[in-house]
């Protein structure tokens, strides 16, 4: 019974384990001699040794340790390898699931661009979640204008993006993503891809130039009547 609720299930790769252990010990044996040659070269005062200066071994040694702790930290993650099966259709209704809060902060639109925090911004509107339970907050440390501006015109989009998304069933939910794959030839929606409308996704750029953040990508657009009419605004801000 406890099972029946599970929302997913972990699946622990055991062969993957022992073979990625046993490459992790072989390796620091390895390294692990190689550092005791290292240090064999300060503490032995052999005659081959002393013209070899001691700052390029150091120099040399100091590195090969650096590389080797960059190296294990990044074992953690494969030290046991897992992989998850999701049920999706076990999670609760709408109206039993939690409230959930969404904060994506920026500081410097130089630093980062405007266009992506606001494909993030519109990425966490347009989730698969009840609206009334999802509250999405946009905390700009540095205050600029253009981030005002282009929240501003994040929120006019949402209004058509979010309906679109909903009503096309649509997975990538970032436009940034959505309208760079849109070139793959995959089943999605293939009706909509062999619309007339589709041809004109190939005009939208993407692009910062000069301190201009092209909104190009965030298209604007919604279907009206039985055929379809695809409406694309283009919005510039300037610094």
């Amino acid at each position: 019974m406890e099972d029946s609720k599970t929302l997913h299930i972990r699946h622990v790769h055991k062969a993957a384990i022992i073979i990625q252990r046993s490459h992790t010990f072989l390796h620091v044996l390895v390294v692990g001699s190689l550092f005791y040659y290292r240090a064999s070269f300060f503490f032995e005062n052999d005659i081959k040794n002393r013209g070899i200066p001691p700052l390029p071994w150091l120099l040399l040694s100091v590195s090969e340790l650096l590389l080797f702790m960059i190296w294990l930290l990044g074992q953690a993650f494969r030290w046991r390898p897992v992989s998850r099966t999701v049920f999706p259709e076990r999670l609760p209704e709408d109206d039993k699931l939690p409230s959930i809060d969404v904060f994506v902060f920026t500081a410097d639109p130089d630093r980062e661009p405007t266009l992506q925090v606001m494909n993030t911004v519109l990425s966490a509107m347009a989730m698969d979640y009840p609206p009334d339970k999802l509250h999405v907050y946009l905390s700009d440390d540095g205050g600029s204008p253009v981030t005002l501006n282009g929240m501003r015109e994040a929120w006019r989009f949402a209004k058509w993006w979010i309906p679109f998304c909903r009503r096309f069933g649509i997975q990538k939910r970032c436009p940034e993503a959505y309208f760079s794959t849109l070139e793959n030839n995959d089943d999605d929606h293939e009706d909509f891809r062999s619309s007339d409308e589709f041809r004109l996704f190939k005009e939208i750029p993407v692009g910062l130039k000069n301190k201009k953040i092209n909104l190009c990508c965030l298209a604007l657009f919604t279907f009206l009547g039985r055929r379809g009419l695809l409406i694309l605004t283009i919005s510039r801000l300037e610094h």
